[in-house]
């Protein structure tokens, strides 16, 4: 088994042009983003389908295995770890949220103005 202190928990990218996929896999530090991996510990599609959903499926008993051992997850992986309630919500998600928020009530502002200025021009 590799040192514990090198593993990184990542994103493998698969797919095909304008429409990737990933594997979430378990590999040392120094490989290739889509090289070598120890194990694969789920997917993710960032693509969203019908119901403007994003797609994850993780093998979580493996997930928790690799992260007593020591694996570190990059930023993109704590984030869906933490969105499925494996780590805490990575800090990131809440400032996405937050802009997200923020631009939805920009624009539903902008949107109600525009309308009272058509309903005044009538």
């Amino acid at each position: 088994m590799p040192s514990c202190t090198g593993l990184k928990i990542r994103l493998a990218l698969h797919g095909c042009t304008n429409r990737p996929f990933f594997h979430i896999i378990v590999t040392e530090s120094r490989f290739k983003r889509n090289g070598r991996h120890l194990e694969q510990l789920g997917s993710f599609d960032p693509m969203p389908n019908y119901n403007n959903e994003k797609l994850a499926s993780l093998n979580v008993k493996r997930i928790k295995y690799w992260l007593g051992v020591g694996a570190t997850p990059t930023n993109l992986v704590s984030k869906i770890l933490g969105l499925a309630g494996l780590l805490p919500i990575h800090p990131r998600t809440y400032l996405e949220t937050r802009r997200r928020r923020e631009g939805l009530l920009q624009e539903t502002a902008v949107a109600e103005s525009e309308e009272a200025r058509l309903k005044e021009q009538s």
